[in-house]
């Protein structure tokens, strides 16, 4: 039942045709597509359709011909710029549509009318235009058109839309403000003119998300709160899949109308049995398919056409053709789809209860959310979560998450009113920067807990440079899960004994621990398994080990760890945790029990003074470990809640720490991207058109073209020159040379990665005869490989570090961090954010290394310019997120100095990528 991560790892895409399917804000799916030549007639019909009122606000005139002209024109138009627009005069054109059951419903259309001008260089317009069926007005239609048009624009170069409009009709220019770009509006008579400026920023990105919540909400309701469901495929023999899923219908509560489907029986467990889907009296919201894998097709076919808006698709064994049929089925017919492979869904909600799954057991009610991909993983976890007594709101299993998402259910979550805890086990991520995002925002409601469960990303490019050599598939997802708030523990066991404790304490204020044990050799234990975990345990303070001390049995210890001694009964030991807690010197107290032979109190007795917590321990969260249980963990009831007791000291420490963890990342306001000036984005996307134009399969770039894409950024460079001869070299190093007189010459040749390693550069070089000297060198060892020499005077010392991005194919660009110079490799002291940064993740980036207080000034030299390298930092973020081309770039070493950033060397990789917009609304496809 483990779900396959080959589908699933696809990022929503265009097919070959430029069509994708995505939702509108009812929950609704239609289709997007460029404009053909011969949908002619079918504007036509649009705009014949229209009122005579909506035919005015689009043409200005209630006047068929209009219509007419607007048909031709996107004939004409279509028919000219083939698959993709083209800039230049004249105009670049690009028509979109929006389809539903085949019918066109919605029309938007940029051309380009005017390219850069001196007055405004770079800048590039667009006239647009919007037409809507009048019967799916309100629905979404234009702003889903125009979103995908911005996109569309965006990748072609486009700044800016202009549109006019009647000033009467407040739709379309709701429409326009409603965005979240930048709007200008200039009123002139009856008409205004409006200019939407395409720079894409946060309060778009929000808008769209928003957008996006409410429409994947509405898709999803017929999935978990349907009215009626059928299972087809029930089996009448003990042990079908079917069969035990229509048991759990039926005996887990749901109010709903329920049908079997069973050709071969009239009647299954009471059940009525149809003999096919089309024969069923009631459309079902939800159909769960358990027929064999290559029937699923058919019945999905045949599930949409009578009107099905959901499939849960336990079904395995699917190959590409079926699985690719499965999908297509569901996107014609607006159904949403869960697995294929997978173990069903549950909805535990009050007016629910839907167990569509074949676990053994019904989920518990409550407040969790749980999706998986595995099915082995779901049956641990709803296990796990039983024996704790935490209740389930939903479970989703994924299985090969062809369609629905670890994504959608976590919006889902965030609205469904019921839950207040995320946990998570995905296998692959098929848009990481939107459920990223998404994250990040449910992550600030509740609790978002993940098991790491990533696998090596298929197509990844061999690690060629320092960066790629030191970005690892877990380091690209554990900044994925630190950028986003997400709780990453390494099992599933680890999972709920971190669940457990956010589920039951609160957060604490810091990492302070304070231990409190009746054995003194436990206490160690634990004490060191608070340290390891990154906790601290401060000293007491005399006044509070005095009123410690004045509750404890003689003997005892107040040293932090407190050793109760083993003769402390239930009352003392109370009094101790409650004086701890209170104290306001700790964030958290754990206490450590062992069984011992002294009578004074027996184990359950020394229990009950923990769980009988009065009102002033409130706020300090509580842990217990009680060495003699069985069960890694479990939920101890108490007056009030729950206290969460664990097995072993380790445990607990590592669920204390992803709370403290969890509670730093609250206490911190939401990142923001800096905004940047002297960036010049055109000019390197024409820099990497033109270099790819020459070498098709991409390469590395030489000096010159590095130089420039990093000069496009404002990236800060040490001084060079390019010498293809000896006097060239000699004449470059006396213009270069410094106060000391010393130069470098470094050998170049396509694909040369590691000067060093080839003994391709030579340094502290001084007057004409040594540079000569070592570039005959170079000349001698080398010879026609080489094809010239950098000449770069010698930089001051100061502390080297590394900065550089890998491009994932799935997560995007990774920034990394850390010490540089020959020692990147060996000493891996690196961090590593994914891009687009945040200000929070600069500082992270920054902070995080092993070599960090070197930076601050720790060594004697002083702070390094921490500004300049904030900026490098986020001018290479931007860098990489512009240019999805740029595989790998490598600067290294970066000289930091008091107040001076310098790279001294760089390489950049470009690959021939196609730029994909993350954030774009779109479903997903298998190819």
């Amino acid at each position: 039942m483990t779900g396959s991560t080959a589908p699933s790892s696809s990022a929503p895409r265009t097919t070959a045709d430029g069509s994708t399917h995505a939702l509108l804000a009812d929950g609704t799916t239609v289709r997007i597509r460029q404009a053909k030549p011969d949908d002619h007639d079918a504007v036509l019909r649009l705009y014949e359709a229209m009122s005579p009122e909506h035919l005015r606000y689009r043409f200005f005139v209630a006047s068929p011909r209009s219509a007419a002209r607007a048909a031709d024109r996107v004939r004409r138009r279509a028919a000219q710029v083939g698959p993709r627009p083209s800039k230049g005069a004249g105009g670049g054109y690009r028509g979109l549509l929006a389809e539903h059951d085949g019918h066109l419903i919605g029309i938007a259309e940029y051309e380009i009318v005017r390219t850069a001008t001196p007055a405004a260089p770079g800048q590039v317009t667009a006239d647009v235009a919007l037409a809507v069926d009048d019967h799916w007005h309100h629905r979404g239609v234009g702003t889903l058109l125009l979103e995908h048009l911005v996109s569309a624009a965006r990748a072609e170069g486009i700044t800016a839309f202009t549109a006019d409009a009647l000033a009467e009709n407040h739709e379309v220019l709701k429409v326009f403000t409603d965005l979240g770009l930048r709007t200008a509006r200039h009123f002139a008579g009856t008409e205004v003119h409006c200019v939407v400026h395409l720079d894409q920023n946060d309060a778009y990105l929000t808008s769209v998300e928003a957008r996006g919540r409410t429409a994947g909400v509405a898709s999803l309701r017929p999935l978990l709160r349907p009215r009626s469901v059928a299972v087809i495929g029930a089996g009448s023999k003990p042990g079908s899949v079917g069969r035990a899923i229509l048991r759990k219908l039926l005996t887990g509560g749901f109010d709903g109308r329920v049908f079997a489907v069973n050709p071969h029986a009239t009647m299954v467990l009471g059940v009525h049995a149809y003999p096919s889907v089309s024969s069923l009296p009631h459309v079902p919201d939800l159909a769960v398919l358990a027929v064999p894998a290559a029937r699923v097709p058919d019945v999905a076919e045949e599930c949409g056409k009578l009107g099905v808006r959901a499939l849960v698709t336990v079904s395995a064994g699917l190959d590409a053709p079926q699985a690719q049929a499965l999908l297509d089925a569901c996107r014609a017919h607006g159904m949403r789809l869960v697995g294929p492979n997978c173990l069903g869904l549950a909805n535990t909600e009050e007016d629910v209860h839907l167990d569509a799954t074949f676990a053994a057991e019904h989920p518990r009610p409550g407040t969790a959310g749980v999706a998986v991909q595995s099915g082995g993983v779901g049956i641990a976890l709803l296990g796990g979560l039983a024996r704790l007594g935490v209740g389930v709101s939903s479970f989703v299993s994924l299985g090969d998450k062809y369609d629905v998402s670890g994504n959608d259910l976590l919006q889902w979550w965030e609205s469904d009113g019921v839950t207040d805890l995320a946990l998570l086990h995905l296998e692959s991520y098929g848009n990481p920067r939107a459920f990223s995002r998404t994250a990040r925002r449910v992550s600030r409601r509740m609790p978002v807990l993940t098991v790491d469960a990533g696998r090596t990303e298929a197509g990844r490019a061999a690690a060629a440079s320092h960066t790629a050599a030191a970005a690892t598939p877990t380091m690209t997802r554990r900044a994925l899960f630190t950028q986003a708030g997400i709780t990453a523990t390494d099992s599933v066991t680890e999972l709920l004994e971190v669940a457990a404790l956010l589920h039951a304490q609160p957060l604490p204020a810091g990492s302070r621990v304070a231990v409190v044990t009746n054995a003194g050799g436990a206490g160690v234990l634990a004490a060191d398994a608070c340290a390891e975990a990154g906790l601290s345990l401060p000293s007491l303070g005399d006044q509070l080990i005095e009123d410690v001390l004045e509750v404890l049995p003689e003997g005892a210890s107040a040293a932090n760890p407190v050793d109760a001694t083993a003769s402390v009964s239930e009352e003392q030991l109370r009094a101790c945790v409650d004086r701890v807690a209170a104290s306001g010197g700790v964030d958290a107290v754990l206490v450590v029990l062992v069984p011992t032979a002294v009578a004074a109190a027996t184990g359950d007795v020394l229990v009950r003074a923990l769980t009988d917590a009065p009102e002033r321990r409130r706020g300090t969260p509580l842990a217990v470990v009680l060495v003699d249980q069985e069960q890694p963990v479990r939920l101890l009831p108490a007056t009030t809640g729950t206290v969460p007791a664990y097995a072993e000291p380790g445990a607990a420490a590592r669920a204390l720490a992803h709370a403290v963890e969890r509670g730093r990342w609250l206490a911190r306001p939401p990142g923001a991207t800096p905004a940047l000036t002297d960036v010049d984005t055109p000019r390197a996307r024409a820099a990497v058109e033109a270099y790819l134009d020459q070498h098709p399969e991409g390469g590395w770039l030489g000096p010159h073209e590095c130089a420039e894409l990093l000069d496009c950024y404002g990236i800060p460079q040490l001084s060079w020159a390019w010498a293809e001869t000896e006097d060239e070299a000699v004449l470059a190093a006396d213009r270069l040379k410094g106060p000391d007189g010393l130069v470098v010459l470094k050998a170049h040749w396509p694909g040369l990665l590691h000067k060093s390693a080839h003994g391709a550069l030579h340094l502290d070089l001084r007057g004409d005869c040594q540079v000569r000297a070592a570039h005959r060198d170079l000349e001698t060892r080398f010879g026609d490989l080489m094809t010239g020499v950098v000449v770069q005077p010698l930089a001051p010392r100061g502390t080297e570090l590394f900065a550089g991005v890998v491009q994932d194919e799935v997560f995007g660009p990774l920034v990394l961090f850390g010490l540089g110079g020959t020692a990147t490799e060996v000493l891996a002291d690196h961090a590593a954010r994914l891009a687009p940064l945040t200000d929070h993740d600069v500082h992270d980036l920054i902070t995080a290394p092993r070599c960090a207080p070197l930076l601050f000034g720790r060594g004697g030299t002083g702070p390094v310019d921490l500004g300049g390298l904030e900026q490098l930092l986020l001018r290479l973020s931007r860098l990489a997120s512009d240019l999805p081309q740029l595989a790998e770039a490598d600067l290294n070493p970066v000289l930091a100095r008091p107040g001076q950033i310098t790279a001294l060397d760089a390489r950049i990789r470009l690959l021939p990528r196609v730029s994909q917009d993350p954030y774009l609304r779109q479903l997903r496809r298998l190819r």
